[in-house]
Parts: C-alpha cells; sequence; structure tokens
C-alpha cells in the first residue's frame, strides 16, 4: 500500500515494480506514483457486453461468445488454424497463424469459448485474427468486466494488463484524499467543473459501463475536458513563468531619435498601413522599458514586414545600440541585407553581412567591425551564432521567419548581447500566419502583433487546381503570358527526395520549357548553385531580361518582382498549404491581374484535395493557416519539436480551441489568487517532462 504522501513516492514504492518495470516506466515519463494517474489512456476497449454474432459489424472491437463447430488446419500461402464458432444468431472464424499442437487439441468442437478482437472481412465471412480469448467449462457462468478496458501508451516489455494493475494501485491513493483539489478559474463558465480532479481521474481510468464510448473515443467527455483544462492551464502558466523570468533580466530602455525614422519614412515610396503604424507603436513602447522585449510579428505575405523591421533597427541605432536581423536561409538574408543597405546607409548607418559562405578575409573583416561597434545593423544567417561573433552593443535581435528556428535558437542569439544581467529586445517575425489560439499557446512567452492590411495596390491572386495530364496546355499559357511581357515562375518540388535530385529535376524542367520554347529566355535558380550565380540570375529576373525562372521552393519567401504575375507549381499536392501560400506570395505584388497554377500528379489524397481546394477558395493566409491546423494538426504546423510546444496526454490544441481562448485570462487569475497553487499545478502536469529553454 502507498504511504500518506504516496503520490510524490517513486512508482518502485508500488508492489510489483522492480528495478526492470521502473526503467521501462521512466521511458513513458512514470517516475512518480502520481505520473501514473496522469498517463491517460489513449482509447477503450468495451468488453462489458457480450455482442450476440449475428449483429457483428466491420471493425468493431467487441467481446462474444460461441461454441466451437468445426476446427481445422488450412494450408495455403501460410498455414492457419480455423476455428468455426456459432452462438445461434451467427457465425465467426478464429483465425491463428501461430499455434502450438497443445492449443490445436484445446480448440476442439463443442468447447465454449469467450474472445475479444476486430471483426474483419475474411474470404467466406467474418473473421477475427488472433483474439484474445478464454476456453469456458460446461455450466459455467463467468461475468464480463465491470468497467471499460482502457488501452495505454505503453513501451516495449510494459504489458498493457501490468500497466492497468499499477495505475489501480495509484488510483487507490486517490481514496485517501491525497490528490489536492487546486482553484481552476473560469471552469464553471466551460463545462467543466462537474468533475472534481479525482472523479474526472477515476472516470477516466475506469469508466462505468454505461459510459458514452464513442464519447470518451472523441475526447469529447466532460471528465476529459476537466482534464484537458488543467493541463492546457499548467501549460499557460509555464509559458508565462518563462516571461516572467525574461523579465527579471535588464534591458537597455532605448530612447530612438524620431528624426532617423522620418528620414527613412520620406525616402519611401509608399506610406505606412494602419497596421504596420499600430505595430511599430507596440515595439517602440516595448524598446522603450528596462526589460527585455520579446514580441511575435505575425504578417501575411507582402503585409510589409521588412519595412516594420527596418524601422524597429533604425530606433535601436538612434539610441546608441546596435541591431541583428537573422533569415533562416542565404537566399533571404541577402535580400534583407540589399534592402536594409540601400534604406540605412543614407542615413549614416553601416550594415554588415555575416553568413557561412564568406572568405576568411571577409569575415574577419565583419567581426572587427561588429566588434569595434562600426558595424551598427548586421544581417545574417545561422552563422551569427557562432562564438567568435561578438557584438559592442546589441540593442535589438530580429529574426525572421520564427517558425523556422526552435525556442533555443531564439535564445542562443539573444544570450550575444547578454551583458551580466542585460539582454538585447527581441522581435521574431512570421508570414506564415497561425491560428490565434495556437499562437496563444505556442508563443505564450512572447506578446503578439498582427498586421493584418496589405498595402494598397495589391491584386488577389487567382488560382486554378489542374492535373499534369494537361501540362502542355499549362506550357502554351505560359507562352502566352510573357508574349505579353508578363513574367513567369515554374516552381520545381520534389521534396521527399535529396537536394541534389531536387536540383536535377529542375535542371531537366529548364531544358524541356527551353526546347518547348525557344524564343523564351530562361534562367534557372536552385540550392546547390553558388550565391554569385543565384544572385546574378534573380537580378536578371528582376530586371526583366528574362522572361521565366525555374527554380526549386528556394524562392519561397523573399523574392520581390512586381512584374511576375503567373506562377505554375509542379507537385503542388507534395506542399503543405502554408509552403503553397508562400509560393503564390511570390506574384501579385504589383497592379497586374496574377495567376497561381497548381499542378499535381493524380491520383490526389484526400488531405492533397483539401489543401488545393483550400488554395484556390482563399487568399488569407489566416483562414488558410486555420485549414493546415484541422488538416495537419498542431504538431505538424507549428513544429512541435522546433517550438518546445509539448506533447498534451489530454489536451488537443484544435479539438479545444474554445478552451484555449480563456487560458491567458484564467492563468492571471491564478497568480493573482493562489501562486503557490500555481506552481504545484505546473509540477503536477510537466514536471521533469518540459524544457522550453533556459533563461
Amino acid at each position: 500500500m502507498v504511504a500518506d504522501n504516496g503520490l510524490s513516492q517513486p512508482v518502485t514504492s508500488l508492489k510489483g515494480v522492480g528495478g526492470k518495470v521502473a526503467e521501462r516506466l521512466v521511458k513513458i515519463g512514470v517516475q512518480q506514483v502520481q505520473d501514473l494517474l496522469f498517463h491517460l489512456p489513449l482509447r477503450y476497449q468495451d468488453r462489458t457486453r457480450l455482442m450476440p454474432l449475428g449483429a457483428l459489424r466491420l471493425q468493431q472491437e467487441v467481446l462474444v461468445e460461441g461454441t466451437i463447430q468445426l476446427s481445422q488446419v488450412k494450408f495455403g500461402r501460410r498455414r492457419s488454424l480455423l476455428c468455426h464458432i456459432s452462438d445461434g444468431t451467427g457465425s465467426l472464424i478464429l483465425r491463428f497463424f501461430h499455434f502450438s499442437k497443445a492449443q490445436q487439441l484445446q480448440l476442439e468442437k463443442g468447447r465454449k469459448i469467450r474472445c475479444f478482437g476486430e471483426v474483419r472481412n475474411g474470404p467466406s465471412s467474418f473473421e477475427m485474427v488472433h483474439p484474445e480469448y478464454q476456453l469456458i467449462d460446461a455450466g459455467k457462468i463467468v461475468p464480463v468486466d465491470s468497467e471499460l478496458t482502457p488501452v495505454y501508451p505503453t513501451t516495449e516489455g510494459l504489458h498493457q494488463l501490468s500497466l492497468r494493475k499499477l495505475i489501480t494501485q495509484a488510483l487507490a491513493s486517490l481514496e485517501n484524499g491525497l490528490m489536492p483539489e487546486l482553484v481552476i478559474p473560469e471552469a464553471r463558465c466551460h463545462n467543466v467543473a462537474d468533475f472534481s480532479l479525482t472523479e474526472a481521474l477515476k472516470f477516466v481510468h475506469q469508466p462505468p459501463p454505461d459510459a458514452p464510448v464513442q464519447q470518451l473515443i472523441d475526447r469529447q467527455h466532460p471528465a476529459q475536458k476537466r482534464l484537458a483544462y488543467e493541463e492546457l492551464l499548467a501549460q499557460q502558466l509555464t509559458m508565462k513563468k518563462l516571461r516572467q523570468q525574461t523579465q527579471h533580466h535588464r534591458a537597455p530602455a532605448l530612447n530612438p531619435d524620431p528624426a532617423q525614422r522620418e528620414a527613412l519614412l520620406n525616402q519611401l515610396p509608399f506610406p505606412l498601413t494602419k497596421a504596420q503604424q499600430r505595430v511599430l507603436t507596440e515595439i517602440e513602447a516595448d524598446m522603450s522599458k528596462p526589460f527585455p522585449m520579446q514580441r511575435l510579428v505575425q504578417g501575411d505575405v507582402g503585409s510589409g514586414k521588412t519595412v516594420v523591421a527596418a524601422l524597429a533597427a533604425i530606433d535601436a541605432v538612434s539610441a546608441g545600440a546596435q541591431a541583428v536581423m537573422m533569415a533562416p536561409t542565404e537566399l533571404l538574408a541577402e535580400q534583407h541585407f540589399k534592402t536594409f543597405t540601400q534604406w540605412l546607409t543614407p542615413l549614416g548607418m553601416k550594415v554588415g553581412w555575416c553568413a557561412g559562405k564568406q572568405t576568411a578575409a571577409e569575415r574577419r573583416q565583419v567581426l572587427e567591425q561588429l566588434k569595434s561597434g562600426e558595424i551598427k545593423v548586421a544581417v545574417g544567417t545561422h552563422a551569427l551564432f557562432q562564438d567568435e561573433v561578438v557584438f559592442n552593443q546589441l540593442g535589438l535581435v530580429i529574426i525572421d521567419e520564427q517558425h523556422r528556428f526552435g525556442v533555443h535558437q531564439r535564445l542562443a542569439l539573444r544570450d550575444k548581447g547578454r551583458d551580466v544581467d542585460t539582454m538585447p529586445h527581441q522581435l521574431v517575425m512570421t508570414a506564415t500566419p497561425i491560428p490565434r489560439t495556437l499562437a496563444m499557446t505556442a508563443y505564450a512567452d512572447l506578446s503578439v502583433s498582427v498586421i493584418d492590411e496589405l498595402p494598397p495596390g495589391r491584386t488577389p491572386v487567382t488560382t486554378v487546381v489542374v492535373s499534369d495530364g494537361r501540362r502542355q496546355d499549362v506550357i502554351e499559357r505560359v507562352h502566352a503570358a510573357c508574349q505579353q511581357h508578363r513574367q513567369v515562375y515554374w516552381v520545381c518540388t520534389l521534396i521527399e527526395e535529396s537536394e541534389h535530385l531536387q536540383c536535377q529535376a529542375a535542371e531537366d524542367t529548364a531544358t524541356t520549357l527551353q526546347d518547348c520554347l525557344p524564343d523564351l529566355k530562361i534562367g534557372l535558380v536552385h540550392g546547390r548553385m553558388k550565391s554569385a550565380q543565384k544572385e546574378q540570375v534573380m537580378t536578371a529576373f528582376k530586371s526583366g531580361e528574362l522572361d521565366m525562372l525555374v527554380a526549386t521552393t528556394v524562392i519561397e519567401v523573399g523574392v520581390d518582382v512586381p512584374n511576375a504575375s503567373l506562377m505554375v507549381i509542379e507537385n503542388a499536392e507534395r506542399l503543405g498549404l502554408a509552403q503553397l501560400h508562400q509560393l503564390r506570395g511570390r506574384v501579385g505584388r504589383g497592379q497586374i491581374e496574377s495567376h497561381c497554377v497548381l499542378m499535381y500528379h493524380a491520383p490526389l489524397s484526400e488531405n492533397g484535395q483539401a489543401r488545393l481546394k483550400c488554395l484556390r477558395e482563399s487568399n488569407d493566409g489566416f483562414v488558410i493557416a486555420q485549414r493546415d491546423l484541422e488538416i495537419r494538426g498542431p504538431g505538424e504546423v507549428l513544429g512541435t519539436r522546433q517550438t518546445g510546444l509539448p506533447q498534451f496526454r489530454v489536451a488537443n490544441l484544435l479539438e479545444d480551441q474554445e478552451l484555449l481562448t480563456v487560458m491567458e485570462q484564467a492563468a492571471n487569475k491564478m497568480l493573482e489568487l493562489a501562486p503557490d497553487k500555481a506552481e504545484a499545478l505546473v509540477t503536477r502536469w510537466f514536471a521533469h517532462k518540459l524544457d522550453f529553454g533556459h533563461v
């Protein structure tokens, strides 16, 4: 029996847990007795009632009972033992591929047998393959289970039966009232207060026979919602704690010179949108505070994030600090470097370039100028992380395409400006819109700004979906567009293959298209080309010397060619919605009517159809992001391993979106009313399982 403080005892205090079993339990995140209580079922089996054989349906998991009518060994491609059973309402075949002579003799005609398994279609009738079974002596009545049977996530060598026995022991601790009920703010508003925590845990581990099985399987039962609410609240509290820890550090309170910002605004050929102005006001307010800004700026393709980043950098420099901008690819970093140089050099601010492909001499010079403070704004890739990169007085870190970098990488770059207890401000940007509920969870350690307005003059892109069987029609359409002095992107995608094969495919496509369209000037860009080569081709395309650019997905972000009005994406079904939306954003950047052709290879999967249909129907990045979330799930959309988002045990970020909307308010309330209980809640749910990055 577990001691009075049994919930925090190691699992070895339970009967049947020795060293070997304890090692296996650690693999599934179970170290203390209470960890077992929060190791929740994946699904349930209903062994509480016998199903008549005449009422069976395909793919049901059911408990049945019958009398063996015939037992025979069949020889085909594989030897199998077939037992024909009936119960007066119907019949069923039990099929065993692995069996012993003793088992064959046991399963003889006339014996009564009870089985549990999945109903499948056999060659002649319904079958169960290798069901769990027990033989029942004549005249004996064996009761069915009194509860639904939980099926748990497990690991090799740890059987379901063993897990169930251990969890039953852990549940016995609840009888002693050892699980403290914590204040759950706002719970009553969300139909999750019908169960106490103890009741919810008991119900989920040992549902009664009259429990709504489908509701439990769909994770929609109020007991599960009660646990999901608490888990989401614990996660929100964890992220808030990370944010609070960051705010314990000091940061330079930057007071910029507004004249410098005005100087850039005056040289721009366009005015800022209201959304850009609002976001800049939020950034300026953050940077004037003596603790580090942690702000995420979301903006759809073409919403004008780059100018917001440049103005934030100008603010930092005019306040006496250095700024750094990091991008995930060399192509995008080069584009930012050029733009920043063009905008900032006339203001007397030196912009430096830091990337992996620099010569040793170039790199040495940049490092010296960064250290001396001569370079005011550095632009680069992952090369900025390296140890030898030292800043003079780093005040602002800007990270573009946030979803490509993990929490740890964000923190590593921020640490470049760490001076005893002072840290730089941090601005992270993404052109991949994230559904609001997901952003509130994944980025609860960041303040979120949204640029939800496109600059005037942007024309919506018309999207069409065609089979690659109509490739010749598409080529003719491309030819017609180029004869009207429009420019065209042709994107090759082979994402499952190596970069080498992607580049080869792009080269082959460029050759084929040039053969079909000899009067057109066609350029090629792919990831294995040298930066100078890529730059030369991109410049030629941008200046109108080339009619068409054949490329791999390296052009996904950052390239701006206003005269490009047609994009063809081959094998579009192989890309995610967010990436397709990013690629499509390369056209429609001027005032010319623009089109995107999504070419697919039949047959299309259901997911593929759903993705392409969504792109055809919407140009709104946030609508597309929400649909992407529904199709692929949050782990795929965010890249769970990268963001540090935990694998939830009960909560589902898609199905529990209505709970997510109140989490920030609930967490604030709990920190205000019961901060000690907030700590206990985080420990209860996440304990040693989370590492969001050290601050």
